[in-house]
């Protein structure tokens, strides 16, 4: 079985002079949920090269078993270190695609023209797409086969307004993920602050926010048995 996961290259947190990129746990918790059921893992920016990690993600009030897994796992910083360019990869040769959030990808993934044509190959391939957090953030522009938003009365969540407000972050985002999801037709739900809400439907599977990644990759996992 063969996963794609696909990270931001933006580290740029708006104009505040601060970084960001992807959020360490949602890579980490999927990533090992699903190597350790023996799934090849393959990761992939818009830029290839090293993926840039939101050094508040790694703080340590962020820390989890997980991430602690991750900074012992050469092997698996490897990976981040040296991704994959995303416009040398065919939706074919995977049986699923992954995307972890974090800030960054609000700004490239939104808009990267190859990351809206791979989301769209995978789904007319019929194959599963699964985001979590802010990573839903990648569908804003994707479309279905008859040229609507490809949440169009789909079930979805992400991360949160409250929970963008929570963090400080509402000024600074280019969008909030619920409003975008709303806009494009989704069928947006969500749980209190913080919890684990996921929601599945069809091939797509989404995560309202961090505590949610573990439970998006088990259900992707159920997909590919």
């Amino acid at each position: 079985m063969n996963v794609l996961f696909v990270l931001t290259s933006h580290d740029k947190l708006g104009d505040t002079g601060n970084k960001t990129g992807f959020w360490v746990e949602e890579f980490a918790a999927p990533y090992y949920t699903l190597v350790d059921k023996g799934v090849t893992i393959t990761v992939a920016t818009p830029k290839g090269g090293k993926a840039p990690i939101d050094p508040t993600s790694a703080s340590a009030d962020a820390q989890t078993e997980d991430t602690e897994r991750f900074d012992r796992d050469e092997e698996a910083q490897k990976l981040i270190n040296n991704t994959v360019k995303l416009d040398t990869l065919k939706a074919e040769d995977f049986d699923a695609v992954f995307y972890p959030g974090g800030h960054g990808p609000l700004w490239d993934l939104s808009e990267d023209k190859t990351s809206k044509a791979l989301i769209e190959a995978f789904n007319k391939q019929e194959k599963t797409i699964a985001f979590v957090c802010h990573a839903p953030a990648a569908l804003k522009n994707v479309k279905n086969e008859n040229g609507e938003p490809l949440v169009k009365g789909k079930k979805v969540t992400g991360f949160t307004n409250t929970e963008e407000e929570a963090v400080q972050l509402t000024k600074v985002v280019p969008f909030l993920v619920e409003d975008m999801l709303k806009e494009n037709g989704g069928t947006y739900s969500k749980a209190a602050d913080w919890e684990v809400h996921v929601v599945k439907d069809g091939n797509l599977i989404t995560g309202q926010n961090p505590a949610s990644s573990n439970k998006v990759a088990e259900l992707l996992y159920e997909t590919l048995k």
